[in-house]
């Protein structure tokens, strides 16, 4: 059940821990973008004795190490990402989900062809997701 996040966590040099398998299983389960409460959350329902601060420990510590990113879109609002491959994101302003975006970025090659190192790419779009247009089209 965890040996694909225990081999993740190896294949990073990190000490493997119930918490971060926790956390990771949690982010690989749900694409959702979570932010520290929400998953905290989640995670507490199954282990009362949980701390927030083991939480959001994990998720640094999961960060620093490149397996996932934290994002921040909206505001101050840091949202977790099992994705750490480029990738862009869409926020619907009416639901507020975040969505990955997969676009060919001409941009880094050129960067990269100018003599510098691309480690991280931030881009994100702001409207509204199909689920939302298709809910106004049907009050209509």
């Amino acid at each position: 059940m965890f040996e694909k996040y225990v081999k993740i966590l190896k294949e990073h040099s990190m000490k493997v821990t119930p918490q971060r398998l926790e956390v990771l299983k949690y982010l690989d389960e749900h694409r959702t973008h979570p932010t520290v409460e929400i998953i905290y959350m989640a995670l507490k329902k199954k282990n009362p004795s949980l701390s927030k601060t083991t939480v959001y420990n994990a998720l640094e510590a999961l960060e620093k190490h490149g397996i996932i990113q934290s994002i921040t879109i909206s505001g101050n609002e840091h949202r977790y990402d099992f994705r750490n491959d480029i990738h862009h994101h869409f926020l619907c302003k009416k639901c507020g989900r975040i969505f990955d975006i997969d676009l060919d970025c001409p941009y880094i090659e050129k960067v990269s062809n100018s003599g510098f190192k691309v480690e991280e790419v931030h881009g994100y779009f702001k409207g509204i997701c199909k689920d939302c247009l298709e809910r106004e089209i049907n009050e209509f």
